[in-house]
């Protein structure tokens, strides 16, 4: 569970068990299989170091799948979040919000929401760093994954 404190600097998150176990070991595998290839040339060992690269390619697209799901949550949230909180000049608006614009400002507080998604616009601030680096009351993500 991340911290009642979060901010800019501390909402990133590792998953060390995958960062620092599976994907070293995974990719320690690889280089084993492909010294094997190496060594032993032959059908055995090719389909080993293929194998290999299988199952690290199959545990980073788990991984990258679930952002994936994850940011189109985001998504839908922040759209239903601004039907309620935005003044009805920037409701029509919405559609004009891009993946990582809205991504970036569900960081941003309930209070300061409509003032940012307005500054968003406004200023063409497009990067999602970006949009969460101008979010003055942090509104923290307990549950990212």
């Amino acid at each position: 569970m991340a911290s009642p404190t979060q901010t800019y600097k501390t909402h990133g998150k590792s998953v060390p068990l995958f960062h620092f176990v599976v994907l070293p070991v995974l990719l320690g595998n690889i280089l084993l299989m492909a010294y094997g290839v190496v060594q032993a040339p032959g059908l055995p060992s090719v389909w080993g170091l293929l194998m290999g690269v299988a199952l690290f390619l199959g545990a980073l697209f788990a991984r990258v799948f679930a952002l994936a799901a994850q940011d189109r949550v985001i998504r839908l949230e922040e759209r239903l979040r601004m039907r309620e909180l935005l003044p009805q000049d920037l409701k029509a608006r919405i559609p004009e919000f891009s993946r990582e614009q809205l991504i970036g400002l569900r960081f941003a507080s309930d209070a300061e929401l409509p003032e940012l998604a307005a500054a968003v616009l406004r200023d063409n601030v497009h990067k999602r760093d970006q949009v969460k680096k101008l979010v003055k009351q942090w509104r923290a993500d307990d549950h990212q994954l």
